[in-house]
């Protein structure tokens, strides 16, 4: 992450505003009820997103570069630190739904008194100040992005455990796009450049730019539609060992899956899709054929791929397909699994100093997703992003897209 000019400071400044409002307004709808409960130990409560992304301006920014900046509450260095060792103890995960105190109103208060001190730190600080602060307040703005899709796939997922499914968002939910028959498109292989290069952010996971070899192979030119999984659904592919993977068919098996988290199945899961239904951000709807199928773990992923004779792209077919003729729904639709495992690049570095945790010391059982999700934040993927979680993972906007080996 390269050290910004002078000028970042309006910049940096105007997208502090926007990004905070985004998060507000992803919790506007909520009731403090809403925002304080825990559903799972990998979920987090609203109202602890809402406080833990201003405690990471507040530890990471305020505290070690603004002189004088006098906390709001220092327990909450405890109380809102993520995993985060070297800036002190936390509170335990699991346990965040336990923190009704501070409330809801203290939070925003808590979210007030950060924004007013940042924005005094953005116009006043000296120049060398700035330009060691300004690429932590620009990794806080994405950090803080990263946590507003969380907002949505935590209060899913709460939602779903209340026998009344309510809904997220109010407002009519977009029609399903018209069925679209898949095409193969045809990648020769040969050497190429993947990861970020310099001259704009990208965290630090997605670093170096290196070369990498592909063989020649075919990618979907879509992903596999809500329709086309029913299809594996009805076939039983819950019920074939053959096509899971061995931690998979244990996970499934333990689990109870049947299908993707929040479907909702009629009496004989072979009836026809009229009948199925899904819970999402407006509720329970109709199952719609032609929508990505969603909320699906790697193992579910790989086990339709191979039962559809083919199987997952890597990450690097992911990414040097991205831009090509004829390929599509690459963003805005869900989380793609590949079947890359979560390494570091070759030459990798962590960032110096605390945020050198945020993603290295993860690299170690977890698979990594491409693309971006209906609940991603307008502007925030790129070609390079890697998103990453645990193979059983089902709570996330995730689905895949197909490929095979070879060119015909």
């Amino acid at each position: 992450m390269q050290q910004q000019p002078e000028a970042s400071r309006h910049r940096l400044a105007l997208q502090f505003c926007q990004v905070r409002a985004e998060t507000r307004a992803r919790t506007g709808g909520l009731s403090a009820e809403d925002q304080c409960v825990q559903s799972m130990p990998d979920a987090s409560p609203a109202k602890w997103h809402l406080a833990h992304t201003t405690w990471f301006f507040e530890a990471v920014v305020l505290a070690p570069h603004a002189p004088g900046y006098e906390p709001f509450d220092r327990r909450f260095f405890h109380l809102f630190n993520s995993y985060y060792e070297t800036l002190g103890s936390r509170h335990p995960r699991p346990q965040r739904g336990l923190l009704t105190r501070p409330g809801l109103e203290e939070v925003l208060r808590y979210r007030e008194h950060v924004e007013a001190a940042l924005q005094r730190f953005i116009e006043r600080a000296d120049a060398d100040t700035w330009a060691a602060a300004a690429p932590l307040v620009e990794l806080g703005l994405h950090h803080e992005q990263q946590h507003q899709e969380l907002i949505c796939t935590d209060i899913l997922h709460a939602f779903w455990c209340n026998p009344l499914l309510p809904a997220y968002r109010s407002d009519p939910a977009p029609a399903a796009p018209p069925p679209q028959p898949l095409r193969w498109l045809e990648r020769a292989g040969g050497i190429v450049e993947v990861g970020h290069g310099a001259g704009s952010f990208a965290f630090d996971n997605e670093t170096p730019r290196h070369r990498a070899l592909l063989a020649d192979h075919r990618i979907a030119d879509r992903l596999v539609t809500c329709g086309e999984y029913l299809q594996f659904v009805q076939d039983g592919g819950y019920r074939q060992p053959g096509l899971w993977l061995s931690d998979g068919w244990a996970a499934m098996q333990a689990g109870g899956w049947q299908a993707p988290l929040y479907w909702i199945a009629p009496g004989d899961a072979r009836a026809p899709a009229a009948q199925w239904q899904v819970f999402g951000m407006h509720g329970v709807r109709p199952l719609a054929p032609a929508a990505p199928v969603s909320q699906l773990s790697f193992y579910e992923a790989a086990a339709y791929a191979q039962w559809a004779g083919a199987r997952l792209p890597t990450e690097f077919e992911w990414e040097a397909a991205h831009g090509a003729p004829g390929i599509s729904q690459m963003t805005d639709h869900v989380w793609q699994w590949t079947r890359s495992s979560y390494d570091p690049y070759p030459g990798f570095r962590p960032l110096a100093g605390a945020v050198g945790e945020y993603n290295g010391k993860f690299m170690v059982g977890q698979v990594v997703l491409r693309g971006g999700s209906v609940a991603t934040p307008a502007g925030h993927t790129r070609a390079t992003y890697r998103n990453f979680f645990p193979a059983a993972a089902r709570w996330q906007f995730s689905g895949l897209r197909l490929a095979r080996d070879g060119v015909r």
